[in-house]
């Protein structure tokens, strides 16, 4: 039994968008039970504590990560200690050098926590940092051009040796994801029979 875990990113909750979508398409196929999606906590090292525990959950199940923004570079790093497949929506790369620039106090856009960035918060990223997978049957790495919070084209550079889905235009929250679940479904093993005939567009 294929379990997926979702992994969200910086300032943002289960709550998102794309978790609400992803939830709702395996409630309509009828393996919700085989979706994690944690409410993380800011400080990397917590985060990665949590998502440690779940890859443990998962016992001997197949286990594909997917993370979006920061949850991609987390998702990176786990796939790379577990040797697991990931899916990666325009994910952060080296955010520990974006941090260096983002000592004003942060908000958490779903709950309202409010959290101060500090060295120790930009050095426990750095120590998250692999080498780059090369491995496109292991790695997808989906991008849309008109991310307005980061550039798609570091990501397009440092997982150039993956599977790149490179979409014009969109948004940072990647527009269309609902639409591509099948896709995202195939990557992860789930029994085709269970979502080729279905339409996600409407989640």
């Amino acid at each position: 039994m294929t379990r997926i875990l979702y992994i969200h990113g910086l300032n943002s909750s289960p709550a998102s968008t794309k978790a609400r979508q992803l939830l709702g398409a395996m409630r309509r196929i009828g393996i919700a039970e085989q979706l994690y999606v944690p409410a993380l906590h800011h400080h990397p090292r917590q985060a990665i504590a949590q998502l440690e525990t779940l890859i443990g959950a998962a016992g001997s199940d197949p286990l594909v990560l997917v993370g979006s923004s920061l949850g991609g570079y987390y998702a990176t790093y786990l796939a790379h200690r577990h040797d697991l497949k990931a899916l990666l929506i325009n994910p952060s790369v080296l955010p520990h050098q974006r941090f260096a620039d983002c000592a004003e106090l942060q908000t958490n856009y779903y709950t309202g926590e409010t959290w101060q960035p500090t060295e120790e918060h930009r050095s426990a990223l750095a120590e998250l940092q692999v080498p780059w997978p090369q491995d496109p049957q292991r790695y997808q790495v989906w991008l849309q051009t008109a991310d307005e919070t980061l550039d798609y084209r570091e990501a397009e550079t440092a997982y150039r040796g993956c599977a790149l889905r490179i979409q014009a235009g969109g948004d940072h929250g990647f527009q269309g994801f609902a639409a591509r679940l099948p896709a995202l479904f195939a990557f992860a093993g789930i029994d085709a029979r269970l979502w080729r005939d279905i339409d996600f567009s409407d989640l």
